[in-house]
């Protein structure tokens, strides 16, 4: 089991819903069958330096997970081909 920090920038105009079952797919993706997210933190709307794929506003979120490390390069996979997200930050603590 590895430590990760995970930061998302999501399309603004998402609804609430829609947010958060993409919010939880994520995290279960990251964590796999023995992982688990152990920090949620969500900055919400805010401006960005300089526009994203025509955006410029982005709804910010952060996880702290544990996980192995073949469920995280699934989770990075996933994460690149969804158009919801922004960009995103995957690191090893």
């Amino acid at each position: 089991m590895n430590s990760y920090y995970l930061t998302l920038v999501l399309k603004p105009d998402l609804e609430e819903k829609e947010r958060k079952t993409l919010l939880d797919s994520i995290g279960k993706k990251a964590v796999g069958s023995e992982g688990k997210v152990e920090k949620e933190d969500f900055w919400g709307n805010k401006d960005l330096a300089y526009p994203i794929k025509r955006q410029t506003k982005g709804y910010f979120a952060h996880f702290e997970i544990s996980a192995d490390p073949k469920d995280i390069k699934g989770l990075d996979k996933s994460l690149k081909v969804e158009e919801d997200v922004l960009r995103y930050l995957l690191i090893r603590r």
